[in-house]
């Protein structure tokens, strides 16, 4: 399953299992003020629109619940689910270039010359146009959820670059997001290697057994630490030859294993024992009411999880975010 979409699976029962594998977060440089009836109204205005047969891509809104759904949000916990949907053609190079080598040797049979640069540019163009109603389509849905109590805005996504198409298709619906990435108060690289000098997590937390190490004078100098642990010497040495962890593996003992990097993006969510049993110990009658649980309880994890990060790389900096309004203000 693609790492940018949520665990969104239909089983033989209809049941839906919603948890997202990644976290790129954001907060609210000012108040959220939307209800989710004015939201859902808004995106329902963009809802997804499959690709026309020119079309190379499309990008709208789809409902959260699929079809046990008829509202583009769903709200728990005071918190708006929403979801994105893409679009996109799929027409391979390969193919354009065999198409077009075809063409090129047609008019050197017929006209005895080489077309130029130009001429060739102009043919791809005008034979990738003439494919595109023939490609095949990739569909790809992205979840975000608003949590205006916490003044944040968390996208499941592993690449910054969907989450920003996320984040600008949702500033044109609603009109303006004003939104930075979250920031903490010390550099992540600089704490991180710093835990691993002492050889121990911050409180609440456990050391994995990942991590990814750079040179500080050349960053493509990359070192990747996988099932180890990470307080040995090996590890200690290349620390004091002058590299720095750049990513981390760690356990929060509110039961989730994840890695976080030095941007702050968590990745490779991991719910343990004790949040599963959460789940399994609400009765749901309907796949609705599954999303509905998996999506409360995650969120609620989510608002404790998220500041027990921050604290741990010294709390969240406030100084470059203007008027921020959060509900641990």
């Amino acid at each position: 399953m693609d790492g940018n979409i949520p665990c969104f699976i239909y089983s033989s029962t209809g049941a839906i299992y919603m948890w997202f594998k990644n976290l790129l977060i954001y907060r609210f440089t000012k108040p959220f003020s939307l209800t989710a009836e004015e939201v859902n109204e808004r995106l329902a205005e963009k809802s997804f629109i499959p690709c026309n047969s020119q079309d190379v891509s499309s990008y709208g809104w789809t409902l959260p619940l699929g079809s046990q759904g008829s509202e583009y949000v769903h709200v728990s916990n005071g918190c708006i689910m929403l979801c994105a949907q893409k679009q996109e053609k799929i027409l391979p190079a390969s193919v354009v270039n065999e198409v077009l080598a075809d063409k090129l040797e047609e008019i050197k049979l017929a006209e005895d010359r080489i077309p130029g640069r130009k001429e060739r540019t102009e043919l791809k163009d005008e034979i990738t146009f003439s494919l595109i109603p023939r490609a095949f389509t990739r569909s790809n849905r992205l979840f975000a959820y608003i949590a205006p109590e916490q003044g944040l805005l968390i996208v499941n996504a592993a690449s910054h670059n969907k989450a920003e198409e996320l984040l600008n298709f949702l500033r044109e619906s609603l009109g303006s997001l004003p939104v930075i990435p979250l920031k903490a108060k010390n550099v992540a690289q600089h704490q991180m290697t710093e835990w691993l000098v002492q050889g121990a997590a911050p409180a609440g937390f456990e050391l994995g057994g990942e991590c990814e190490l750079r040179d500080k004078a050349d960053e493509s100098s990359v070192i990747r630490c996988k099932n180890q642990n990470l307080c040995t010497a090996e590890i200690s040495s290349h620390i004091q030859a002058g590299m720095f962890v750049n990513k981390i593996a760690l356990r929060w003992s509110g039961d989730i294993e994840f890695v976080i990097d030095d941007q702050l993006a968590i990745k490779r969510l991991n719910f343990g024992d004790l949040i599963q049993d959460k789940v399994g110990d609400v009765h749901t009658e309907s796949a609705a009411d599954q999303f509905d649980v998996d999506f409360a309880i995650m969120s609620a994890e989510f608002a404790a999880f998220i500041p027990a990060v921050l604290e741990a790389f010294g709390g969240e900096d406030l100084s470059e975010q203007g008027e921020v309004i959060s509900s641990a203000a």
